[in-house]
């Protein structure tokens, strides 16, 4: 099963010892070419990263890495949402034979800072991959439906980093429960991918940018 690629901060860290940000100085061209681009920001869920896959026949899930291991309350809740002979059926209807990954995040009560979201592990969607490509917002957002599941809120939907940044310079609050936000995730309007063939997309933490 394929990993979820690791997302990159939007700028370099210092290395002086203090490993902090260093604004203005981008790790990736790409993104800097596109800074002033219209980019979508979700929330970023303090949680654990879930792979659900359907091979065409069966659904197995997994963590960030094959080796993860998964909490069992948020195991049989997985099961609730995408296991047994039901959610079988929808994955035939929804993809038949096609090789398909539903990226997102476990949270909830033991899972990092998850009680703040809410009393009851659960999983929401932020990502789907079809035969090995990205789908778009929308067609993420009917999935999500087709299964009963939430989809991670955009938050701002079209505007340059800088608004990203400075949005999450006021330490929001987060769209669930009482927990303040742990960030944002920003992709480009449209789908893209830089000259080594890397998927553009960044995330964008409160704590890294509090002080910057």
């Amino acid at each position: 099963m394929q990993e979820y690629e690791k997302i990159e901060t939007v700028f370099e860290r210092a290395m002086d010892g203090s490993k902090k940000l260093i604004p203005g100085k981008f790790r990736n061209k790409t993104v800097e070419y596109l800074k002033n681009n219209r980019w979508i920001f979700t929330e970023k869920i303090d949680g654990t990263n879930i792979r659900v896959h359907w091979d065409g026949h069966k659904v197995e899930f997994g963590g960030r890495t094959n080796n993860a291991q998964i909490p069992t309350p948020l195991v049989n809740r997985l099961n609730d949402l995408f296991g047994g002979n039901e959610n079988e059926e929808v994955f035939e209807q929804k993809f038949g034979s096609k090789d398909v990954i539903l990226f997102g995040e476990g949270y909830g009560p033991k899972i990092n800072k998850g009680h703040l979201y809410r009393d009851n592990v659960d999983f929401i969607l932020f990502d789907v991959m079809i035969d090995g490509t990205y789908l778009e917002r929308h067609n993420v957002e009917d999935i999500a439906k087709s299964f009963g599941v939430d989809v991670v809120p955009i938050i701002i939907g079209g505007g340059t980093l800088e608004e990203g940044i400075a949005f999450v310079q006021t330490h929001p609050k987060s769209t669930f429960g009482t927990a303040n936000m742990e960030g944002l995730v920003a992709r480009p309007e449209v789908e893209m991918k830089d000259r080594l063939g890397k998927r553009v997309i960044v995330k964008i933490k409160v704590r890294d940018h509090a002080n910057i």
